[in-house]
């Protein structure tokens, strides 16, 4: 479901007037209320999060794969071109390099690590994150409760999680709060309009009462009950400046984008990646099962056609990358193994690959560069 549109001159008016204030989140300030989402495997690494933190935006480098960066350079163990289990596949050599090449982009701006709350080695990966760099860490996949455990050695490091309900945000505070003396730096409202990974079951993305403009006033209510000065950002499904404007209306601070910003040059996936969602028709974005234990949102392709006709990978599970997948029992009953096929997408193999992409991808006709798109969305 979109964002709901209003029409006449009032509110054209009054979008035009509105200005998009800095966002502050820890001790950091972002120069406009704009993260790009952290997509994982190779989407957002160094060449976009860099360009995104260098425009004014907040640039988010994932996580997820690393030990793909640079055709697995930095991997000292591979089983058929594959990292060898989540030590390699999370790779700590690659992540510094990333953020290393990022810095080299945008200097002293702040950036951002997406690390998925469901992966193996969480507490390692948000250390390593920590030590090469990063200013600001995002999670979702999960509520992240023991988060700032990992973080105690770095107390500039600000700490953001994704949740969708109030419910989710109430658990999370009350934990940091009695264990670590600490709420969250800021919450990111992920609606069900996003590319990848929902929050929700699959019949839950379509309840009118989970769409991002009905869940940001309830969760901006709760938070305003713990620190009224913790921004909420509004994430999935946001597409124009009008979108950011309207949810700011709603109560939130700023958004997170992820498709917009995988369909620009600086994007680190392959030139196919992008063409896939380009070549995307509305009736072409489907929500998927996946090993993960949440429903999915991506780009119906040759991978999934196969797997609707019943027809299953191999399933090895080499990389070992998510708990909830428990050693490939999970990818064996929705049909591939989601570290493998997002890694073909990354490198662009029409008939392997996995193509995550937000609800309105088929809006998009061409690619941009983030100095474009970011003008476009705040000027």
């Amino acid at each position: 479901m979109a964002l709901p549109i209003r029409r006449g001159e009032f509110w054209k008016k009054k979008v035009g007037k509105m200005e998009m204030k800095p966002l502050k989140i820890g001790k950091w300030k972002i120069k406009y209320p704009i993260i790009q989402g952290g997509m994982g495997l190779g989407i957002s690494w160094d060449r976009l999060a860099g360009s995104v933190s260098k425009e004014g935006g907040l640039g988010v480098i994932s996580s997820v794969g690393t030990g793909y960066y640079e055709k697995g350079k930095y991997v000292r163990r591979m089983v058929e071109g594959r990292p060898l289990l989540e030590k390699e596949f999370y790779n700590r050599e690659a992540l510094f390099k990333i953020f290393e090449n990022a810095r080299k982009i945008c200097g002293d701006a702040p950036l951002g690590c997406n690390i998925l709350y469901a992966i193996n080695d969480y507490g390692r990966v948000v250390r390593d994150a920590c030590e090469a760099g990063a200013n600001i860490i995002i999670t979702g996949a999960g509520l992240p409760t023991d988060m700032p455990q990992f973080t105690k050695d770095f107390p500039d490091v600000a700490l953001v999680p994704i949740v969708s309900t109030a419910r989710a945000f109430r658990v999370i505070a009350r934990r940091w709060e009695k264990r670590y003396k600490r709420l969250p730096d800021a919450v990111i409202v992920e609606g069900p309009l996003s590319g990848g990974h929902q929050g929700f079951k699959y019949e839950e993305c379509f309840k009118e009462e989970n769409q991002l403009e009905n869940l940001i006033p309830s969760i901006r209510e709760e938070v305003d009950r713990w620190d009224p000065s913790i921004p909420v950002i509004g994430a999935g499904g946001v597409w124009s400046r009008e979108d950011i404007l309207r949810l700011m209306e709603l109560g939130a601070d700023g958004v997170q984008m992820g498709t917009r910003f995988a369909l620009t040059y600086e994007c680190d996936a392959s030139d196919h990646f992008k063409q896939v969602l380009l070549n995307a028709k509305k009736e072409d974005i489907v929500l998927i099962k996946s090993p993960v234990g949440y429903p999915a949102r991506g780009i119906k392709t040759d991978l999934l056609k196969r797997i609707e006709e019943g027809k299953k990978d191999i399933i090895k599970c080499i990389s070992n990358c998510v708990q909830p997948c428990n050693r490939g029992e999970e990818a064996r009953k929705v049909g591939y193994c989601i570290a493998d096929r997002l890694a073909d997408a990354y490198y662009g193999k029409l008939d392997t690959g996995l193509f995550f992409g937000g609800a309105y991808t088929y809006r998009a006709d061409r690619l941009l560069s983030v100095k474009e798109l970011m003008e476009e969305l705040v000027k």
